[in-house]
């Protein structure tokens, strides 16, 4: 059973940063596509940050490129996001999500921001940004 749990949540004043951390068990972490995303108040779900484990290769919205960095360590099944300068509109619940199948990787070529091929997803950590 695949389990994502995610960790490093609260809150900052902006420009201030956070970590967060996503521990994954049960299944190949090192062949899968893992992704950040995240909902904020009154808005969609939308994709931050995705890495393909397999080589490393991240993707991010332009909303955070320059700010947030994707990571993972095959050792721990870990993947972070480290969040800094962050904004007030930054603010959300914030999800990790596992394509254990890499179906994202071997549709796109690449580990993509929509969601749509995650099939696992965690039960989310909230970041609260304030002015």
């Amino acid at each position: 059973q695949v389990h994502l749990l995610e960790s490093g949540g609260g809150s900052v004043q902006a420009g201030g940063g956070l970590r967060l951390s996503c521990a994954a068990s049960g299944y190949s972490y090192s062949r899968a596509c893992m992704g950040w995303f995240r909902q904020g108040p009154g808005k969609e779900r939308e994709g931050v940050a995705t890495i393909n484990t397999v080589d490393g290769w991240t993707n991010y919205a332009d909303s955070v490129k320059g700010r947030f960095t994707i990571s993972g360590d095959s050792a721990k099944n870990t993947v972070y996001l480290v969040m800094d300068s962050l904004e007030p509109e930054d603010t959300g619940m914030y999800y990790c999500a596992a394509d254990s199948l890499a179906v994202s990787w071997r549709k796109y070529g690449y580990c993509n921001l929509g969601g749509a091929e995650y099939a696992y997803w965690g039960q989310g950590t909230q970041v609260t940004v304030s002015s």
